[in-house]
């Protein structure tokens, strides 16, 4: 079954965006720090390997938000893959590209693992990273994690609920000195349990 990971670049204070985030400034103020990491991410070091896992994924679950402020991805994430937007209102225009609306997330989640087959599923956003966390939908979480202290902006992981969700590190990739003395550090972990994906498997 196809395995459903988040890949996010986020700040060592947990931050994902920068403050006064929007269409037209995405990453928000100084949010764009933490993608210098990849003007490396074509070479053959761990930044590069992590760039060729995430072409070879299958699918694309995102958030409405990660989804319009990306641009849509002028309606094609990446060589065609589906891309399933979770979003409380279906908007009136049909979707660009290979783009579909969902509204349930579990059914999100079922449409995304029958089209990726054995492959895997790229998640992109805190909003649905939350909600598929709540349902016990979302088996991994790669974090490429960036030295650098936005101080403000939006958290990954800001809306959860009270409850504690136990994660297991199973990778780490360190590059080296990246360009602009820029470091980067790629985490994967495998979300192992919690009261919610007990309640849900």
């Amino acid at each position: 079954m196809a395995l459903i990971r988040l890949y996010m670049t986020i700040s060592l204070d947990g931050y994902v965006a920068g403050p006064r985030d929007s269409v037209d400034a995405p990453m928000g103020v100084d949010g764009f720090r933490l993608f210098n990491w990849l003007d490396r991410r074509d070479d053959p070091g761990p930044s590069g390997q992590v760039m060729a896992e995430v072409r070879s994924t299958r699918a694309v679950i995102a958030g409405r938000r990660t989804y319009e402020h990306a641009g849509r991805w002028q309606g094609d994430h990446h060589d065609g893959v589906p891309v399933y937007v979770l979003t409380r209102n279906i908007p009136g225009d049909p979707p660009p590209g290979s783009v579909r609306y969902v509204t349930d997330v579990r059914d999100c989640a079922a449409q995304a693992r029958a089209v990726a087959g054995d492959g895997d599923i790229m998640v992109h956003g805190a909003g649905a990273a939350q909600a598929l966390l709540r349902i016990g939908q979302l088996d991994e979480v790669e974090l490429h994690l960036v030295p650098v202290l936005l101080g403000q902006g939006r958290r990954l992981f800001d809306n959860l609920p009270a409850e504690h969700i136990q994660l297991k590190l199973i990778r780490q990739l360190t590059p080296e000195v990246e360009k602009l003395a820029q470091h980067v550090t790629h985490l994967r972990y495998r979300v192992v349990g919690s009261p919610a994906t007990r309640r849900s498997s």
